[in-house]
């Protein structure tokens, strides 16, 4: 049985739950973040998209992008609520639900509890209740895979609707630029194009071979997503065991100060999921990849969850610093947090009594 899948994307979300719960936000480019000085942005509305703000930029370059942007600060507490109505929703047409964050998540629908035949039909409903339940829009991609299905989503955005059928699958994913395939980095997408590779057309016409030697274990998920093809099951209430991310740089680094600095927005990165998801670790792993490859990893455990930013970024330095003076340069960095628990475990696990 050909698989229905749904990717549904809502359209900037925590921008767009402050502009509905603050009305002279309205119209005007927001971003959700701590202000102008320190951090990055969280979210920016469509308005201040216009203007070259996104999520992950620096507060400060945000702010030079866009001088009349208006910074909000999150209510994580807000949003979680929004996304619980969100996930009833998905509810009532099915149980195979994989969130990806509080804003998005793959819905299988190939059999669905109104047992309905068109997964587009069940997209328009769920989007349609989404704007009557909450006030804000949705984004919804449908295709046989969850790959297209999220390419179908980013199409037609912001409350937009698109889907990729078996028949145009393979044709659509030839077209596309590779920088725009999900799973394919700023760093990978640089990479694929000094190789020669700027579409789907060219990722294709490579061998698995290739592939493999120029990207490794990734060379098979290429290989196989070029010809639209992506077995990846919808999988209902994972479990993550790790958040991590990782840069790889244009230049190697060799002193620690630059390290360090290349460090922090990988760990704003990884601190604002975690306050996204409200889920907390207690092993902070920093990883490290030299300029001939070599690799290594540090950990740090604690008893407790780390709660506060700055206990995370402290044990990430900590970290670093045991790894120099280098010998050589240094061409990536990591960071991860492992060993989670949401918010209500992290409490229960401070105020337990000792055993």
């Amino acid at each position: 049985m050909q698989r229905k899948i749904i990717h549904i994307d809502m359209d900037a979300f925590f921008a767009s739950v402050e502009q509905r719960d603050a009305p002279e936000l309205r119209g005007k480019p927001v971003a959700v973040g701590y202000g102008r000085a320190r951090g990055v942005v969280a979210a920016a509305s469509y308005e201040a998209r216009k203007f070259g703000v996104y999520s992950a930029m620096p507060s400060v370059t945000a702010a030079r992008k866009c001088p009349e942007l208006i910074f909000v600060p999150p209510r994580f507490e807000v949003y979680k609520a929004v996304s619980l109505q969100i996930r009833a929703i998905f509810a009532e047409y099915t149980p195979v639900i994989e969130p990806l964050s509080l804003d998005e998540a793959y819905l299988d629908v190939t059999e669905n509890l109104p047992g309905m035949a068109s997964a587009t039909q069940i997209a328009e409903e769920i989007r349609a209740k989404i704007r009557a339940q909450t006030s804000l829009t949705a984004s919804a991609g449908i295709s046989y895979n969850k790959f297209l299905a999220k390419l179908a989503s980013d199409y037609r955005k912001p409350d937009g609707l698109f889907v990729i059928p078996p028949r145009l699958g393979p044709a659509f994913v030839e077209a596309l630029p590779v920088k725009k395939f999900h799973g394919v980095g700023p760093a990978t997408a640089a990479k694929m194009n000094r190789l020669g590779i700027e579409t789907g057309l060219d990722l294709k016409a490579r061998s698995l071979a290739f592939l493999q030697q120029h990207f490794g274990k990734s060379g098979d998920y290429y290989y196989w997503i070029a010809r639209g093809v992506d077995e990846r099951p919808v999988r209902a209430d994972r479990v993550r065991k790790s958040v991590g991310a990782e840069n790889t740089f244009a230049e190697d680094i060799e002193d620690f100060a630059a390290a360090r600095a290349a460090l922090q927005p990988i760990l704003e990165k990884v601190w604002r999921h975690c306050e996204r998801m409200q889920i907390h670790g207690r092993t902070v792993t920093l990883k490290v990849k030299f300029a001939d490859f070599q690799q290594m990893t540090r950990s740090r455990t604690s008893a407790a969850p780390v709660v506060e930013r700055g206990e995370f970024e402290q044990s990430a330095d900590a970290l670093l610093k045991s790894v120099f003076p280098v010998h050589k340069g240094i061409r990536l960095l990591g960071v991860s947090l492992s060993a989670l628990g949401d918010d209500a475990s992290a409490q229960l696990s401070l105020f337990a009594p000792e055993g």
